[in-house]
C-alpha cells in the first residue's frame, strides 16, 4: 500500500511538471474574489450606462453637428469596449486564478490605452478639421441632459473602479478607470461647450472645448501603455 501511494504521488507530480498546473493551483482568496465581484458589478453598471450614453450623444452630436458630442459619444464605445475587456480579465481570474490573470491584465491594459490614444486622435483631427472649416455646433437638449447625468455618474463609478484597481494591483482596471474619468471630463466639456454656445454664438466654442481634454487622454494612454515596463521597472529596484 505504501508503495502504491509513493508511486501514485509520483505520478501527480509528474503530471503537475508536465502540464505546468502550478498557477491553478493558487485559489483565490474570498476577499479578492469578493473584490473581483465588486468590479464585475462596476462593469456591467458601465456597460449598461454607456450603451444609453453612446446612442444619445451620438444621435445628438449628428443631429446638432456637433464636434464634443460626437466626441462624447465616441468615448461612451470606447469605454463601453473597455468595460468588455476588463470583464473579459475578471473572467479569467474567476476561472483560472490571480496567476493566470497577470498576463490578461498586461493584454487588458495595453488594448486601454490604444482606445484612450484613438479618441485623443479623433478630436484633435476633429477639431482641427472644424477650426479649418469654420463649422459650428447647434445646440442640442438631449446632448445637454446626457452630459450633466454622466458627470456625477462617471464620477462614481471611476473612484470606486480606481479603489478596487489599487486594491487588486490591476494596470488594466486603473486604464478603465481612467476612461471613465475622461468621459466624466468630456460631459462637463460638452455642458460648458453648449451653453457657451447659447452665451456667446461662438462658432469656434465647439472645437476649443473638445480639445481640452486631449491632455489629459493622451497622458492616460501612454500611462495605460506602458504600465507593465513602469511596474517591472519598479518591481526589479
Amino acid at each position: 500500500m505504501a508503495d502504491s501511494n509513493i508511486v501514485e504521488s509520483g505520478l501527480v507530480e509528474s503530471c503537475a511538471d508536465t502540464c505546468g498546473s502550478a498557477p491553478s493551483a493558487l485559489p483565490l482568496t474570498p476577499e479578492r474574489a469578493a473584490l473581483i465581484r465588486q468590479a464585475f458589478r462596476l462593469e456591467w453598471l458601465t456597460i449598461a450606462w454607456m450603451v444609453v450614453e453612446g446612442v444619445v450623444a451620438i444621435g445628438a452630436g449628428l443631429a446638432a453637428g456637433s464636434l464634443t458630442l460626437m466626441a462624447f459619444g465616441i468615448d461612451s464605445a470606447i469605454e463601453l469596449a473597455s468595460a468588455c475587456v476588463l470583464v473579459w480579465r475578471l473572467t479569467v481570474e474567476l476561472r483560472h486564478g490571480q496567476a493566470f490573470s497577470e498576463r490578461a491584465d498586461r493584454t487588458a491594459s495595453r488594448i486601454g490605452g490604444a482606445l484612450l490614444f484613438t479618441l485623443a486622435a479623433y478630436v484633435v483631427v476633429g477639431a482641427a478639421w472644424s477650426l479649418w472649416t469654420r463649422h459650428g455646433e447647434e445646440f442640442s437638449l438631449p446632448g445637454l441632459i446626457v452630459a450633466v447625468l454622466a458627470m456625477p455618474i462617471m464620477l462614481l463609478l471611476a473612484r470606486r473602479k480606481l479603489a478596487i484597481a489599487t486594491q487588486l494591483g490591476s494596470r488594466a482596471m486603473r486604464a478603465d478607470s481612467a476612461e471613465s474619468i475622461t468621459c466624466g471630463w468630456l460631459s462637463l466639456v460638452v455642458v460648458v461647450g453648449l451653453l457657451a454656445n447659447i452665451a456667446l454664438g461662438a462658432w469656434w466654442v465647439d472645437a476649443v472645448t473638445s480639445l481640452a481634454i486631449v491632455w489629459f487622454v493622451i497622458k492616460e494612454a501612454r500611462e495605460a501603455w506602458s504600465g507593465e515596463d513602469r511596474c517591472d521597472r519598479t518591481a526589479s529596484k
